[in-house]
């Protein structure tokens, strides 16, 4: 037992794994790589590992039914290759799933044609239950599909809301030189965001409309098997009250003769020739209305048996298909998330390229070329002002020199001028033939 456990515990445990079909071809740019570079392994293929994606794959344990295997395929959504413009999806694959004697059959042990009966011929309980499960799971398919078209709704207006504001809202208008252009950049870069999310929001809608065109193909495909399970259950049920009222008469028929039969014995004596005679017919009649009503229940029996193993075979066949069906739609939901979070996946790639070409904008921004770009286009010289000195008034009066006027200024009388008066702190004035003088 230690020697297991320790083999166990040395050795990789192999845990199953469903079979990759029909991988989403996308070759996503190397930006990505930069963000997650997971090794090349089979569980991640080569186109897929740049960008930390991953591919869809088929459901696990899924096993053949032999009587609808073709059915399946030909019911199997059409999506478009790998040469198409959609990315091609993981359609259910019988042989891929353990089909022709694979392993995968001892996998899942638990089938639809073995756990949905009941012990009464009319009782119809496993057949509702199923249809009851189906009818919920396709209002899944709705609800998924809904989500689709709310995200889109998001994606869309987001996207909007992003081209707006780069085009409308003032970032750095007036920045100079190489940091404008990394400005340029960032705001056409964030447009580009923009319009990511808008071709996202579309890619939304078409897968939105892909899973409603499976989930109305399939209910489309199970409507007809479900018309063909209520005509037969009809013709059972009428079969079967035929049977048990034939055999209701037929036990009636059974107490009518013997009550004959023991009437003929008790008045074997007691009665005249002519009323035994009566007993006797009445006894004769009752044996053959016996024998009649015997032979009726007995083709009512066979009827109903040939209706019930009729029905057997078409129950079978019912829940081999709506078996199958569910596996299909499991297969289809489950790639559809799968491919709805690659789909994410490579729109955070693609917007981590746009943002490294705002990073490497901004590698090339110069602090220095910007501070020279603008000293040499707004420059206004080089000599600063001299400082100001404080002037006497008065000495620059008595330093100046009288200025001669070259041009002649013509002779003219004028009066005399006015004896100046002194006020009281003005310096002295004196009047000598006409001139004044200042005494200090």
């Amino acid at each position: 037992m230690g020697t297991v456990a320790a083999h166990l515990l040395s050795s990789p445990i192999a845990i199953p794994r469903p079979e990759v079909a029909h991988l989403e071809q996308q070759h996503l740019p190397g930006a990505a790589s930069r963000l997650c570079a997971p090794k090349p392994s089979p569980k991640n293929p080569p186109h897929l590992r740049g960008a930390g994606l991953r591919a869809e794959h088929t459901p696990r344990g899924s096993a053949p039914v032999p009587a609808l295997q073709a059915e399946a395929l030909r019911l199997s959504p059409g999506r478009a290759g790998p040469g198409g413009a959609e990315p091609s999806r993981a359609e259910p694959s019988w042989e891929g799933a353990g089909g022709s004697g694979s392993s995968s059959s001892s996998m899942r042990e638990a089938r639809f044609r073995d756990h949905f009966w009941s012990t009464d011929l009319t009782s119809t309980v496993g057949y509702d239950s199923i249809i009851q499960h189906l009818n919920n799971v396709r209002k899944n398919c709705k609800e998924f599909e809904d989500f689709l078209k709310e995200r889109a709704i998001i994606e869309e207006k987001y996207g909007k809301e992003l081209i707006n504001l780069s085009k409308k809202k003032p970032c750095g208008q007036t920045e100079l030189n190489t940091l404008k252009r990394s400005l340029d950049v960032f705001k056409q870069q964030i447009d580009n965001v923009g319009q990511g999310h808008i071709q996202l929001a579309q890619t939304l809608r078409e897968e939105a409309k892909k899973m409603e065109e499976f989930r109305e193909k399939q209910k489309l495909h199970r409507k007809k098997i479900e018309l063909i399970m209520e005509a037969i259950h009809k013709n059972r049920n009428l079969q079967y009250k035929k049977t048990m009222e034939a055999k209701r008469l037929y036990e009636q028929r059974c107490r009518d003769k013997d009550e004959a039969e023991q009437a003929v014995h008790r008045n074997a004596n007691l009665v005249t020739q002519k009323q035994q005679e009566k007993l006797f017919l009445k006894l004769a009649q009752t044996k053959s209305a016996l024998e009649d009503s015997d032979r009726g229940y007995q083709q009512s029996i066979t009827a109903l048996e040939k209706i019930r193993e009729e029905w057997l075979k078409e129950h079978i066949k019912a829940c081999e298909f709506f078996e199958t069906q569910e596996c299909e739609r499991i297969s289809y939901f489950r790639n559809a998330l799968w491919l709805h979070v690659n789909q994410l996946s490579q729109g955070c790639v693609q917007n981590d390229e746009k943002y490294e070409e705002i990073r490497k904008s901004l590698e090339m921004c110069s602090i220095e070329k910007d501070i020279d770009f603008f000293v040499n286009l707004r420059k206004t010289g080089s000599s600063a002002p001299a400082p100001v000195v404080y002037e006497n008034y008065y000495n620059t009066q008595r330093n100046a020199t009288p200025v001669r006027s070259p041009v002649s200024v013509p002779i003219s009388r004028r009066a005399p001028l006015p004896t100046p008066t002194s006020g009281p702190g003005d310096p002295d004035y004196a009047t000598i033939d006409g001139y004044s003088l200042i005494h200090h």
